[in-house]
């Protein structure tokens, strides 16, 4: 198999900032499969590509003897450039048949990858991949892909465990994931250049959803005795958030996950924020004092102790006795913020919001600045505004869309294009992405997904409803704050863009056929 892209832009908060491990775990789990990486194109952006520019330094890694190699290196246009070249000859393998499966990592298909995905479809190849834009893209072009979906929320080990979960199916073998055993530790480098916001509150999001869910049982009549357990979970996301980021930027995994969970049971006071600024400060202290403690001969044993419970308290201790209010402040200031400019005219909001949300996650901003407000508004009261124009105006509108091209396609071809996306959107409320190719390809079809996306917004906005997103589109009702209005906001926003799609495709076709 051979395994093609980029660190991308969501990617890189996912793990394309550390392209080696990512790599490895792909080659990891792919042993275990079965399967054998004989190529490997990777463009490593010195940034995620949501800002990049083509001065940005990049490195291109390919395999060299079984090896990683860092083929070239410059400016992410230079690097572009030997990666086309190096894709030409990748795609003469793929026609020869001396490649039988692709892997797609946040890939361009139309651009650098454009020779080698081409050359997969022609030949019929097997694919599977992550990346909202680049795997829909690919199903455009007729890629056979076995196993696809967005980034967020993903771990490189998870992703790689899909790809290779997805291509055992394929060729019917049986593959068996290898967890947990292979990582190594990562404390190369400046523990701060490993920080990242949204990576941090992207990580921590099954939390999120597990409280909006205790919240939407705890609805149902006989029930309510789960209120505890929602005020627990409540008390605890800051826990949870500061192991994550600790985790992450100490790079020593275990340890840092110890001292972060160390550092979150102080930080609770200081509520999300505190957790992460724990978690943070945690996971460098960590770096720093096992360096310090290896290098004064402390045994490994001793100096994880150190390491772990040390940094832990120490930042748990900052938070407690002196930055806590002010997180904890800062915290209720944007729910507060929030619900402010909502209650001040909540049509407008909802209708701004949703007109606003496409072309922010078509831009990059969703991740960095739209989803770590929906978490920080679930972390004060277990819902929020935005995560309801979220469920409504991004992954509503983008049901619509494919429901009618499923329907009422232009071609035969993108029926099945459509499908996967519409049940992905309605089972597990994400991969909105799934609807670019026909967003791109008319310009009515994306004013119908604005225009649908701010009347959704404004049914949100009308309704006060609050809810959030990445729930099977049949639970999202229950986890809001009114059902009745969410269930008619999400009507809304399914149904404008089905009738409107569908009545462009009929027209579409009938002028095709005169």
């Amino acid at each position: 198999m051979a395994v093609v892209g980029s660190t991308g832009g969501n990617l890189f908060s996912h793990g394309g900032d550390d392209p080696h491990r990512m790599l490895a775990e792909i080659c990891r789990q792919a042993d275990a499969g079965g399967f054998e990486v004989t190529t490997v194109q990777l463009v490593a952006a010195g940034a995620s590509m949501d800002s990049v520019k083509d001065s940005t330094p990049a490195q291109l890694l390919t395999l060299r003897d079984g090896a990683l190699t860092v083929a070239a290196r410059g400016s992410l246009a230079e690097v572009n450039a030997a990666a086309a070249a190096h894709d030409a000859q990748l795609a003469a393998a793929v026609s020869a048949g001396e490649v039988e499966a692709l892997v797609l990592v946040s890939a361009d298909p139309q651009g650098v990858n454009a020779a080698t995905v081409g050359a997969a479809v022609a030949a019929g190849l097997p694919a599977a991949g992550t990346g909202g834009s680049s795997i829909a893209a690919a199903q455009a072009l007729g890629l056979n892909l076995v196993a696809a979906s967005g980034t967020t929320g993903s771990t490189s080990t998870t992703r790689a465990v899909s790809y290779i979960a997805g291509l055992a199916r394929h060729f019917g073998t049986r593959y068996r994931p290898v967890l947990g055993s292979a990582e190594t530790a990562d404390a190369t480098g400046s523990p701060w250049r490993r920080v990242s916001v949204r990576g941090i509150m992207v990580g921590s999001l099954p939390a999120f959803i597990a409280l909006a869910l205790i919240l939407a049982v705890g609805k149902i009549p006989g029930l309510d005795a789960l209120t505890p357990v929602f005020d627990a979970l409540i008390a605890g996301l800051p826990v949870v958030v500061a192991a994550v980021a600790a985790r992450r930027v100490s790079g020593l995994g275990e340890v840092g996950l110890v001292a972060g969970v160390v550092a979150g049971v102080l930080s609770t006071a200081g509520g999300i924020i505190g957790g992460l600024v724990g978690g943070i400060l945690a996971g460098a202290l960590v770096a720093y004092l096992l360096r310090w403690t290896l290098a004064r001969r402390f045994p490994v044993t001793t100096a994880n102790i150190v390491a772990g419970g040390l940094s832990g308290l120490i930042a748990g201790l900052v938070v407690f006795l002196a930055l806590a209010p002010l997180t904890n402040a800062l915290g209720e200031g944007v729910k507060d913020a929030i619900e402010y400019l909502v209650a001040l005219n909540p049509m407008l909001a909802g209708a701004l919001a949703g007109l606003a949300i496409w072309p922010a996650i078509m831009g990059g901003v969703y991740h960095a600045a739209i989803l770590p407000l929906v978490l920080l508004e679930m972390g004060e009261k277990g819902h929020s505004f935005f995560g309801a124009v979220d469920m409504v105006s991004l992954v509503m509108v983008s049901l619509g869309i494919t429901l009618a091209n499923v329907v009422r396609p232009r071609t035969s071809g993108e029926r099945a294009l459509a499908a996967s996306g519409a049940a992905v959107n309605f089972g597990f409320g994400t991969f909105v992405e799934a609807s670019y190719p026909f967003l791109f390809a008319d310009k009515r079809v994306f004013a119908v997904a604005l225009g649908s996306a701010t009347l959704g917004g404004l049914v949100v906005g009308a309704t006060g409803t609050e809810a959030t997103a990445y729930l099977p589109a049949v639970v999202a009702p229950f986890v809001a704050t009114d059902t009745v209005g969410m269930v008619l906001a999400m009507l809304v926003g399914v149904v404008v863009p089905f009738v409107a799609v569908l009545l462009i495709n009929l027209r579409a076709r009938r002028a095709a056929e005169a």
